[in-house]
């Protein structure tokens, strides 16, 4: 059985960290990641990229320590950088991604969230944070990176220093959280951030447009304004070249609904 289950409906395609108890990543699960990510990718039917962990408890636990502690240095170097490609491969992915923080969701797995566009929680379904400074390292698959850019410097030295973890109304409040849902179960939750994710897929919206924009976000964010403004007249030619940019000029012009395809 795969450690990242594949399930694609509607235009959502579903990527579910299956590993129990806590759906705490080896190699063997940042493999099948990977795999589901490129799946995602090239699957035209899927507009929006929803990840969630199995279970009632756990989005993700973060990197399986038991398998690190026996492990030598190379494996370890070799281990985090796949799993940084694996987690920018998902970041840059044009399409938008949602985690769906149905439990804990500490270490590694906030550093999978952090790669996501929208994170989404269930409130009161557990806690959040990079502790790795407990076991004297530092988050090493893109927290220290992504936290800063996300809450600013200061704040994030802060909260990784002290290695301290919150619950998702906190984390909602600092800003690493955009959503907090209530839900009776972790079934009914990911149905809930399921239908979010609809809002984003044809006929109701451009999912390619929002992809492109992603893009545009994601990687222009990184560059100087200058090159972030080229990157952004490139992205949006490639959409006045599109079926949904006809379409959506022609629905409003004429004053009706546009019936977008993600084309």
């Amino acid at each position: 059985m795969p450690h990242v289950e594949y399930h694609a409906e509607g235009g959502v395609a579903q990527l579910t960290l299956n590993v129990p108890p806590a759906n705490c990543y080896s190699y063997a699960m940042m493999q099948d990641l990977d795999a589901a990510i490129l799946r995602a990718r090239f699957d035209a039917e899927a507009h929006v990229i929803v990840v969630v962990g199995a279970g009632e408890k756990f989005f993700c636990a973060g990197a399986d320590i038991r398998m690190l502690k026996g492990a030598d240095p190379t494996f370890k170097y070799n281990f985090c950088l796949h799993a940084n490609e694996t987690i920018a491969r998902l970041e840059q992915t044009p399409k938008l991604v949602i985690a769906a923080l149905n439990g804990h969701c500490v270490g590694g797995g906030l550093e999978i969230a952090l790669a996501a566009d929208i994170r989404i929680a269930r409130r009161g379904a557990g806690q959040c944070g990079l502790p790795e400074v407990a076991l004297g390292v530092l988050p090493g698959t893109g927290g220290t990176q992504r936290l800063t850019r996300l809450i600013g410097k200061s704040a994030a030295i802060e909260l990784m220093a002290e290695g301290r973890t919150m619950d998702f109304d906190e984390a909602h409040k600092l800003g690493i959280v955009n959503k907090v849902f209530d839900a009776p179960s972790a079934a009914d939750f990911v149905g809930q951030v399921r239908e979010y994710a609809k809002r984003f897929v044809p006929p109701a919206k451009a999912s390619l447009a929002v992809g492109l924009l992603k893009r545009a976000c994601q990687t222009g964010g990184e560059l100087g304004l200058l090159d972030g403004l080229a990157l952004e007249r490139e992205l949006q030619q490639r959409l006045f070249q599109s079926s949904d940019a006809t379409e959506g000029l022609a629905a409003y012009v004429e004053k009706r609904t546009p019936n977008f395809t993600g084309r």
